[in-house]
């Protein structure tokens, strides 16, 4: 996509529409599950399997460079993979999500509509538009520079950790010894949040891969979207308050960094 021309933004609304579809058809069949077994978190899972669904439709009705569209699917596919599988491991068995719980319950008019609009509507909007620079890469062309590196990198750093900090807090859940106390060692002894950081750097890395060529650039708003899930909206946020009342959990946030890994403050 070196120019704008009509053929290269007419190949970016074939991918785009294409992912849009793919979008639709991911939450639409998550939706029917999530109304059979009444529970509405499993759209938890689908956040992570909807972008590698993207990456899939842009990496093949794309017209840019190839190792582009295949370097795309393969980091996007990787973090998606493996954070649709980590929710569902955690998810399986369990109750409903008291986010859900609570939105539904205070809900005007039909919940079932309700839940449509508030949970599966917006998630799929904002992974569509979280997905722009995968699809803009799609029709992109240039070839593999330092800030496609740097791009890969930032994607490592944050794969990795998501993996360590979520390995690192099942092992914790699972030690009978650790009931009643907070989790503040390896990853969280840094950051409160080191899974969301981990977020964070993947879609940043994945938008310097995609800004390594005009337009890739533009799609700057989607990283900044995604960041302020992650710290403001849906992540960070809901659980500092979900978390605030366990005892010790305020020692904790004294001095520990809430999102960017920083040395532990002294007590």
């Amino acid at each position: 996509m070196v120019g704008t021309d009509a053929g290269t933004w007419g190949a970016f609304a074939v991918v785009t529409v294409s992912s849009l579809v793919a979008v639709v058809v991911v939450l639409t069949v998550t939706a029917l599950i999530g109304f059979r077994i009444g529970r509405h978190n499993v759209v938890d899972v689908s956040w992570g399997a909807g972008f590698v669904a993207v990456a899939l439709v842009a990496a093949l009705t794309g017209a840019g460079d190839g190792w582009r569209r295949v370097l795309l699917l393969v980091l996007v596919g990787a973090w998606g993979t493996r954070l649709a599988v980590s929710m569902f491991r955690r998810s399986r068995g369990k109750g409903e999500d008291p986010r859900y719980e609570k939105m539904l319950s205070s809900a005007p008019g039909s919940p079932a509509l309700y839940a449509i609009r508030k949970i599966y509507l917006t998630q799929g909007l904002a992974l569509w538009f979280v997905s722009l620079p995968v699809q803009v890469s799609a029709v992109t062309q240039g070839s593999a520079g330092i800030i496609t590196a740097l791009g890969v990198v930032a994607w490592i750093v944050g794969i990795s950790f998501e993996t360590v900090g979520d390995k690192q807090m099942d092992d914790f859940k699972a030690d009978p010894s650790s009931k009643g106390t907070i989790m503040d060692r390896g990853l969280w002894r840094f950051t409160r949040h080191p899974n969301y950081f981990g977020d964070a750097c993947v879609w940043w890395g994945i938008f310097l891969v995609a800004a390594a060529h005009w337009p890739g650039v533009l799609t700057v708003l989607s990283p900044v979207a995604m960041t302020y899930f992650l710290v403001f909206a849906t992540g960070a946020r809901l659980l500092e308050q979900h978390m605030a009342e366990r005892p010790g959990y305020r020692e904790y946030q004294q001095r520990t960094s809430y999102f960017v890994p920083l040395p532990p403050k002294k007590a």
